[in-house]
């Protein structure tokens, strides 16, 4: 099969190699723009922190949601996987979307809105119906955060073609927030699971494996499928106390996991940091709501160590597992997790800690965080542009 047909025969191919590219194409931009005072960003129709915001989530974010559940849910179901027809295809939806918002101004706002709302339905639909082969309402949920991320990118389009006044804000913290508690419902489910194997296979005690009491996880399962909703609602007091009970939680429900087990591991640190990073981030976030701290400095713990974290740690195992290789994480990926932690922290210690010196920690940051999307890129372009080395 020609390389260009083989990336669009598996969601992860092309969807995670696209997310590595614009997540480097993206911040370079950022990083840029900010060095040069706000250049290049004339053009756009709303503000340039908005539409940095909106491509991070609905950009970066939906492409990793993209290749993930293309992926996934046929091993949920034991259903086929998507047809490279239908990968192209939704792909170029995806790609649409992202080239009628790059800041050149040349896309009617309207026209902008229609073309970039087209990606999240057709990729649910597809995902429903793969899960109505077997559905479990574990599973089934999901699709909650899908419709959420949809309802969270219209309300951020809907203030910038003048149709409402103030939404861009809410439908901004609701799409970070539905990431967000993707991470904490996924990833609450496979980082004690992906530990719980590694020890089995090194035989390690059953009495030390990960362990989450029933009523924990139930707390954070709820609690994460809420916090979208909660920041589309426009309540920001409302929305502090539920992160402050999810952050609290998750924390509860990290400290089971057995997480200095993980230290020589990188393909497993990097899942239990970015679950520290989820619940560190949401009770910042629910600090800050009740005017302890900044929020903004929350929203980067949350969107760079969180969504950030997971998105990669996700991604290179996603794609080592699926191109038939052993699930040990190569030197550039190793870096590229550290790299991305220490992105988030640069970030938060110069908006809460170091003020005198923010400029230069916000630089360092966008280009920590281009650093680890590079580093994704040395390490996962190889493997999804090759067959798979066990011949499967």
């Amino acid at each position: 099969m020609p390389a260009i047909l083989r990336l669009f025969s598996e969601g992860f191919r092309i969807f995670f190699l696209a997310a590595g590219v614009f997540g480097a194409g993206i911040g370079i931009l950022w990083t840029l723009s900010l060095m040069a005072d706000g250049a290049g960003m004339d053009a756009l129709h709303m503000a340039p922190s908005q539409w940095h915001a909106h491509e991070m989530i609905f950009g970066y974010g939906a492409a990793a949601i993209g290749g993930f559940f293309l992926t996934a849910v046929p091993n949920w179901t034991g259903t086929k996987g998507a047809r490279v027809g239908y990968i192209a295809g939704v792909f170029a939806l995806w790609l649409m979307g992202r080239v009628a918002l790059w800041p050149l101004g040349l896309v009617p706002p309207m026209t902008t809105m229609v073309v970039d709302l087209l990606f999240i339905p057709v990729l649910a639909w597809k995902i429903l119906s793969q899960l109505l082969r077997r559905p479990k309402p574990q599973n089934m949920v999901l699709l909650s955060m899908l419709v959420a991320l949809w309802g969270s990118n219209l309300l951020v389009h809907l203030e910038w073609t003048g149709l409402t006044d103030d939404t861009a804000r809410q439908g901004i913290f609701g799409g970070l927030m539905t990431l967000v508690g993707l991470v904490g419902v996924l990833g609450g489910r496979v980082t004690p699971a992906f530990t719980r194997n590694a020890m089995k296979r090194v035989e390690v005690l059953e009495a030390d494996w990960p362990k989450t009491p029933n009523a924990v996880n139930k707390a954070a399962i709820v609690t994460s499928l809420a916090l979208p909703w909660a920041a589309m609602s426009g309540s920001d007091l409302g929305l502090a106390a539920l992160a402050l009970i999810a952050g609290s939680v998750q924390l509860v429900r990290l400290s089971g996991w057995r997480s200095l087990w993980t230290v020589g591991q990188p393909i497993l640190w990097s899942l239990h940091i970015s679950m520290a990073f989820l619940a560190l981030g949401l009770i910042l976030w629910g600090l800050a709501g009740f005017g302890v701290g900044q929020d903004l400095a929350a929203i980067h713990v949350l969107g760079i160590g969180c969504v950030g974290g997971m998105t990669l740690a996700v991604m290179s195992r996603a794609v080592l597992g699926h191109t038939g290789r052993a699930l040990i994480a190569p030197a550039p990926m190793v870096w590229a997790y550290a790299v991305m932690a220490c992105a988030a922290l640069v970030r938060w210690v110069g908006q809460s800690i170091l003020l005198a010196v923010y400029d230069v920690t916000l630089m360092m940051s966008g280009g920590l965080w281009v650093a680890a999307m590079v580093l994704f890129l040395i390490a996962t372009y190889p493997m999804v542009i090759a067959p798979r080395v066990d011949g499967r």
